[in-house]
């Protein structure tokens, strides 16, 4: 059962900001139901959190489905560096003197 990273924030010190860091972290394996609200999990030893949490802090795990995996475009070598190919520019803005394309 993935494990809701809330009570996690002070271990994911690493991550830049609190947007960007994962709202699950696992599966981990359920080692006891000890009541109708909470559950003992088995955890590594470098989550520093008690292994009895509550069932709001767990969600069933669902495997991925075949094919579902997003497959990542190849980078392209022109003269000697690698880019990307770009099928179609669709949109154009300015951000920070700079500018960014949606492709």
């Amino acid at each position: 059962m993935p494990l809701s990273t809330k009570d996690l924030k002070y271990q994911m010190v690493r991550r830049h900001t609190e947007k960007l860091t994962e709202c699950f972290v696992g599966p981990y394996k359920v080692k006891a139901i000890i009541s109708n609200n909470t559950i003992e999990l088995d955890l590594l030893s470098t989550i520093k959190i008690y292994l009895v949490v509550n069932v709001s802090r767990v969600r069933q795990y669902k495997s991925q489905v075949k094919g579902q995996r997003k497959k990542v475009p190849q980078l392209v070598v022109i003269e000697g560096e690698e880019e990307w190919e770009v099928e179609k520019i669709i949109n154009k803005r300015k951000a920070r003197e700079r500018d960014k394309y949606l492709v």
